[in-house]
């Protein structure tokens, strides 16, 4: 049996109940996460009162990565995303390292967003920064999300929603108590400002927007794929760049000392007094569990994908058969972001994760072209069309590359270890699953 016939027949066990909403939702939860919390601060540190239309510039670079994989995602319907999509295009090694390097990113970022929780949580209950809590609360926290998510994806994606609406009802409410202190002169400087380290800025703002590829994983279980991932993909990473650009905005007209680590904690106390500060800290631990949540129905899809490319064990491409869910895939998951995140390597890890996902995002770039290529006639006809032929997906494949750039040998030395790892176990496992 052909490779793309074993995962479309794996692909049916899994049930299709993420709709176009629910799409949005994991895009938006993939990417807002405790990054709006400390941008605007710095971004009035470093560009002043013109920090907020950075975002829209560089927003409106981070959309032709977005616009480039919905295109990509049009032409394909089972689970796997950027994993698929580098596997079609270049073969199954390359296809396991560009999954292997966003899983690793992805496992990371739970880690490190679990102990930021709790950094934030520390601020209402100081026992939460005891070693002996923080562990059991990791436990709980991940043992509950890999609990939901393995019983069923409706059900987690039910969680997703509701943390979404109590992570972004506050920030709007935030957002509208400040139009008031919007000013002319605060909304359109006239001064361009002098940048110290605008390669730095330049990386948070990008960096911000990362995590949105989660929503394409999920394929095999999306209703109408083909249609929904590239709807929600475009219209939520421009719900993302609104937020960040009003939040930003009120912020640099309402924080006139600015630049602080809880940015709008400040902004908050600011507006509605010590309950405002308190308000905002909630919703911080809601964003980063929603960001959490996000990471946990999308992670192990890509193992499950990558299972069913023989480039990992059988056994990561188990469905489980009462809740039709990637069970073993979870579970590995949640067992894995336990043990980083009490230990502490998560630091580490995720000093490599972003160059690893910007070259992964680069990789899905370069992969369109021969996508397009072996793809049928239907397929090609039904696909996400892009004005300008190539043009958007070399501005995407050019962003990608600023990025990677811009990286330390720190950052190297650790993401090549991962590629390493990466290509052990992949070489280890190829024989293994040539005699099954």
């Amino acid at each position: 049996m052909s490779r793309d016939a074993t995962v479309l027949d794996n692909d049916k066990k899994l049930k299709r109940d993420i709709g176009i909403f629910a799409t949005g939702f994991l895009v938006l939860n993939g990417v807002i996460g405790a990054g709006i919390f400390g941008l605007p601060g710095r971004l009035v540190e470093q560009a002043g009162m013109f920090g907020p239309w950075l975002i829209i510039l560089f927003g409106a670079f981070i959309i032709t990565v977005a616009w480039t994989f919905a295109s990509i995602a049009s032409y394909f319907s089972t689970t796997g995303g950027p994993v698929a999509y580098a596997h079609r295009a270049f073969g199954p090694l390359v296809g396991f390292q560009t999954g292997w390097l966003l899983y690793i990113g992805r496992v990371s970022a739970i880690a490190a967003n679990i102990n930021v929780l709790f950094n934030y949580a520390a601020y209402l209950w100081e026992g939460a920064s005891g070693e002996l809590t923080r562990a059991a609360m990791f436990f709980i926290i991940i043992g509950g999300l890999t609990a939901v998510n393995v019983m069923g994806i409706k059900k987690a994606v039910k969680a997703i929603n509701v943390i979404t609406f109590f992570k972004l009802i506050p920030i709007l409410v935030l957002v509208l108590l400040a139009l008031p202190h919007l000013t002319p002169e605060g909304v359109l400087p006239s001064d361009l400002p002098s940048f110290d380290d605008m390669s730095g800025l330049v990386l948070l703002i990008l960096y911000a927007f990362v995590g949105f590829e989660g929503a394409l994983v999920t394929a095999g279980e999306t209703k109408n794929p083909k249609k929904t991932i590239p709807r929600a993909l475009i219209c939520g990473v421009l719900v993302i760049t609104a937020i960040y650009f009003s939040v930003a905005m009120t912020y640099a007209n309402v924080v006139t000392n600015g630049g602080g680590d809880t940015p709008l904690v400040d902004m908050g106390e600011i507006l509605m007094g010590p309950i405002g500060g308190v308000i905002i800290i909630i919703t911080a631990i809601f964003s980063i569990l929603g960001n959490a949540t996000s990471i946990v129905i999308a992670a192990p899809r890509m193992t499950f994908a990558m299972a069913e490319e023989g480039t990992l064990p059988k056994w990561f491409g188990k469905v489980h058969e009462e809740y039709h869910t990637p069970a073993n895939s979870i579970i590995f998951l949640g067992v894995l972001s336990f043990v980083l995140a009490i230990s502490g390597t998560f630091i580490y890890l995720a000093i490599a994760s972003t160059l690893a996902r910007m070259i992964a995002y680069a990789i899905c770039m370069l992969s369109l072209p021969n996508i397009r290529k072996k793809a049928d006639a239907e397929t090609l006809a039904n696909a996400t069309k892009l004005p300008g032929g190539y043009l958007i997906p070399g501005i995407a494949f050019v962003v990608c590359l600023f990025a990677i750039s811009q990286s330390t040998i720190q950052s190297w030395q650790y993401m090549i270890s991962f590629i390493a790892l990466g290509g052990v176990l992949y070489f280890a496992n190829k024989t293994t699953f040539k005699s099954n």
